[in-house]
């Protein structure tokens, strides 16, 4: 490429504006000599081009004597260091000269104003910084954009020592509102289903406010939603008298109490009222407060924490644990009644539990109807449309029992189509209803494995997270019993395929009261201590009742047929010894699995109702019964 060696400083200045400017690249082409082209730079065109062009103009703003008017907010890039602006006064024309240049070089043509108007673009300069200082701030000693209030009056005065009120805000609040549409295009879904529509709003507020009334009450708030504690958001409003007042202080808000003795320890997490007043040397303190802490004490021994834990007879692990039929549930106590052999036959070698599908995982989704009386016998047949068939030998679990399973996939069949579950099963109202004896649940969520623990002898599962009350939970099983096998339900690798429905076993339906059968099928005899990776060795339960008479918790009852008797051996739960031989040591029978499942601190009574039904047999004094319960 031919270079002309004129104009060397034309070209340095094209070059060191193309380095340190926030407009590039840059383009040159006028200002050579007659019969040499001009060269265009930029990076992606380093060809000769006679087209003198910028492909990033300058800003050029022809109202405002400089480039960076109007540049307030960081998202616009500012000229670069190497760009100085510049006004003097020329006094042969009067008027005042704008530059801005690089070096020595003007970066872009001067503009001039007469006096009169440099006098009013001043003016107008000077009233935009000044607002600008008020709304931050700024201004005097201010350090809030809410200025002081002087009160007059002396009352005011007396009252608060001065008359100024100060508030000082600070902090800042955000609200984010947002929709979002997913798709899944899988063809196991309807149409309607396929798209999931949800709003999303979220708030985030930190504030903090310092005050003071005169000089006499202060004023502190700090309120921050995303806080981890609740003590730690704190409002506290402070009046502090003069040395010869009778009321020395009163605070309101977050107070505390401390105390210098070791006897009586004082609170410091107090929310309430406290005052302090002063009558000659008699010194008088007052607290009306909610205590909203406590304090607790951990021992640790051998790396391991030791905590006491109490739980009261009515607060057992509710709509986590379900009997799989009422066959398991009417042998569980004679099935644990040896321990630690648990006799029962049973092997359930498959299972798939169902519940209501509260996600947006459809993957391993079935469409669903869940009956109450299938696979029972007749004591547990709640509907009267249906019956125990005749002939069948035994009373465990299984399709064949009564003659549920053999109508639904013969007279009801159209139920295998969702949407018209409920149209056929319309004529067997009012003896069979939608939630209560029986459930459709379209796109019901199978749970994986780790979701639950299956008992496979004794027949019942737990949950690891509690159901909602609207939520259904369902199962479908394979178990052996004396070298048979027998099926409740249908299993989804049955060759049932989807969107078929597929007959299932209903344990909890979205109306679950103690007069439907389903009500016995959740398990009420086991606690959650809150503790985890229980040892045995250190592990120590009693069984308490606490005794009006004598005003204190005893682990006996005095009264019946078990007066006397240590309510941990009537509970079935000290029968054997640490070798778990049959002799009775006065401790807790620790078995895992079966009285106790360590790894999440549940405790399980080895009988079905261990407070209600149980102990009313145990007592057998109706009498004793009623001052038992009193």
């Amino acid at each position: 490429m031919k270079r002309s060696p004129k104009y060397p400083l034309i070209r340095g200045f094209c070059l060191l504006l193309a380095l340190f400017s926030s407009t590039v690249p840059i383009a040159w082409g006028a200002g050579h000599p007659a019969g040499e082209q001009g060269l265009s730079f930029s990076p992606q065109d380093t060809t000769r081009s006679g087209t003198p062009e910028l492909r990033y103009d300058f800003r050029e703003d022809k109202t405002s004597p400089f480039s960076d008017v109007g540049k307030i907010s960081p998202l616009y890039l500012h000229n670069p260091s190497n760009i100085k602006s510049n006004i003097e006064f020329d006094p042969e024309t009067k008027t005042y000269v704008f530059s801005e240049k690089i070096g020595s070089l003007n970066f872009r043509n001067p503009t001039t104003m007469s006096f009169d108007e440099y006098r009013r673009y001043d003016m107008q300069n000077a009233e935009r910084e000044y607002w600008r200082q008020r709304a931050k701030g700024e201004n005097l000693d201010q350090t809030s954009f809410i200025p002081r209030i002087n009160i007059g009056g002396e009352a005011f005065d007396r009252v608060f020592g001065t008359n100024t009120i100060d508030i000082k805000p600070q902090g800042s609040a955000e609200l984010i509102f947002g929709f979002n549409l997913s798709r899944i295009d899988n063809p196991a879904l309807s149409e309607r289903l396929r798209r999931t529509p949800s709003f999303t709003f979220d708030e985030k507020i930190q504030m903090n406010v310092t005050g003071s009334i005169g000089d006499k009450m202060k004023l502190g708030l700090n309120y921050n939603t995303e806080a981890t504690f609740d003590f730690e958001n704190k409002t506290k409003l402070e009046y502090t008298g003069k040395e010869d007042e009778i009321i020395k202080k009163i605070e309101a808000g977050d107070v505390t109490l401390p105390l210098s003795g070791s006897l009586i320890t004082g609170s410091q997490s107090l929310f309430g009222l406290k005052t302090e007043m002063q009558f000659g040397k008699l010194r008088v303190t007052n607290v009306f407060s909610q205590q909203k802490g406590e304090t607790s004490s951990i021992e640790v021994q051998g790396g391991a924490q030791l905590s006491d834990f109490e739980v009261s007879a009515d607060d057992y692990d509710a709509n986590r644990h379900f009997f799989l039929s009422h066959y398991f549930r009417d042998n569980y106590d004679r099935a644990l009644a040896n321990l630690p052999v648990i006799n029962t036959g049973i092997n359930i070698t498959k299972l798939e539990v169902w519940v209501t599908n509260k996600t947006s995982n459809f993957d391993d989704a079935r469409n669903i109807v869940a009956l109450m009386d299938l696979a029972e016998s007749r004591d547990n047949i709640y509907s009267s449309d249906f019956s125990q068939i005749a002939g069948q030998p035994g009373n465990n679990p299984r399709n064949e029992l009564n003659n549920e399973y053999s109508k639904f996939t013969q007279d009801y069949s159209a139920i295998r189509d969702i949407n018209q579950v409920t149209s056929t099963l319309q004529p067997l109202a009012p003896d069979f209803i939608a939630g209560q004896d029986y459930e459709k649940v379209e796109n019901a969520r199978k749970l994986t494995t780790r979701e639950y623990t299956l008992n496979a002898k004794l027949g019942y599962i737990s949950l690891n997270s509690a159901l909602n009350a609207d939520e259904v939970l369902a199962v479908a099983y394979e178990y052996t019993y004396n070298g048979k096998t027998f099926k409740v339900g249908e299993l989804s690798s049955d060759g049932i395929n989807a969107p078929s429905t597929l007959i299932v076993k209903l344990l909890k339906g979205t109306n679950l009261t103690p007069r439907l059968p389903t009500w016995d099928l959740m398990m009420k005899n086991i606690y959650s201590i809150n503790a985890y990776q229980v040892n045995p060795q250190d592990f120590i339960m009693e069984v308490v009742y606490q005794d009006d008479k004598t005003g204190t918790a005893i682990n006996y009852i005095s009264e019946g047929a078990i007066a006397k008797q240590v309510l941990l051996r009537v509970m079935n739960l000290d029968n054997l010894n640490e070798q778990l031989d049959p002799s009775p040591d006065g401790l807790f029978d620790f078995i895992n699995g079966v009285t106790i499942n360590p790894t999440n601190g549940r405790i399980i009574f080895p009988v079905l109702e261990p407070f209600g039904s149980y102990l009313e047999k145990k007592i057998t004094n109706q009498q004793a019964l009623q001052n038992a319960a009193s």
